[in-house]
């Protein structure tokens, strides 16, 4: 008798993104970011000590990019003011815009997406308390940095406390330069930009953000060669992390809908038995209803619905026929 072809059998649908349960959760994160930064100042003089050890090890590596950068970006106010505005604002606005970009537009990838950028985010703020660092700029003079944001604070919102506006500074963790976030979501946004941009001036915004933001950082004191690696390398381990954090995270959705006795997606039939219901060309029928001359799953071609198998000819199967 010959065989039938199996159905073909999909993935339940994920339960779909909605922005009123996106934004709140976004928000969330951030908060516990933000929060988190305040908690791990650490010590102030151990944070001093971190900073010199990265400078000796880019001395023993012959990586110098901070000084002439933060020469040229004190020495040449052109250069150096929308290096300052680029520090403080886009950080804060390209990303969050590439969320909502994707949230809307590429619907598939904003989950994934999403997830790599929160995991990356957690993992530096456990950077942030177990490695207080203070950046170049809060050294003492004798290393040569000058803080480019202090030099210029009088072309934006910022006074001499990082980006924080002027009398926010307290909001602030000035320490927390190890990893560098301003790199790795840049990086992020590099990563979405190129993947998916799907023109030509995505993919060399998606090269160029990243880039110059790991320019800007240095020059403008905030940040050292090393944080910036750090960034990179933060936001690879979060992407490995990705899978499993997504599969954690399925599972308590999972168990808080049994709990609450919430109803999840079903996942589609896959193939036709005793009180399954039927499904063709997306189409469902109820159980035991057929389509008009559907044939008997019992039988073979040329049986009548509703015809034992040897109404099919003289006491001979169909099939055998």
């Amino acid at each position: 008798m010959p065989q039938t072809e199996a159905p073909r059998i999909e993935a339940a649908p994920r339960t779909r993104l909605r922005w009123w349960t996106e934004l709140p959760l976004i928000l969330l994160v951030y908060g516990c970011y933000s929060a988190g930064r305040l908690l791990a100042r650490g010590d102030i003089s151990g944070a001093v000590d971190h900073g010199t050890a990265i400078l000796r090890i880019e001395k023993f590596l012959r990586l110098n990019a901070e000084h002439p950068l933060n020469r040229l970006f004190t020495r040449e106010a052109w250069l150096g003011v929308p290096a300052d505005f680029w520090y403080a604002s886009l950080h804060y606005l390209v990303t969050p815009a590439l969320l909502v970009w994707l949230f809307r537009s590429r619907t598939e990838l904003y989950r994934t997406a999403r997830t790599w950028l929160m995991t990356s985010t957690f993992i530096g703020l456990i950077g942030f308390t177990l490695l207080p660092t203070c950046p170049p700029r809060l050294l003492s003079p004798e290393y040569g940095f000058v803080d480019t944001m202090a030099q210029y604070s009088s072309y934006g919102w910022w006074g001499g406390e990082a980006s924080a506006p002027r009398g926010m500074g307290g909001m602030t963790n000035q320490y927390a330069a190890m990893p560098s976030l301003h790199v790795g979501w840049a990086l992020w946004c590099g990563v979405m930009l190129w993947r998916h941009g799907g023109t030509r001036t995505a993919k060399a915004a998606g090269i160029i953000y990243p880039l110059f933001t790991t320019i800007v950082v240095m020059g403008t004191a905030n940040h050292y060669f090393l944080d910036a690696v750090a960034g990179a390398a933060v936001m690879g381990v979060g992407l490995l992390l990705t899978p499993l954090v997504t599969r954690i995270a399925d599972r308590i959705r999972t168990a808080l809908a049994t709990r609450w006795g919430t109803r999840l997606p079903a996942a589609p039939a896959t193939s036709v038995g005793a009180g399954t219901p039927i499904v063709s060309a997306g189409c469902q029928t109820s159980p035991g209803e057929r389509f008009p001359r559907q044939r008997d799953a019992r039988l073979g071609s040329g049986a009548e619905p509703g015809a034992s198998p040897t109404d099919a000819g003289e006491g001979t199967p169909a099939a055998a026929r």
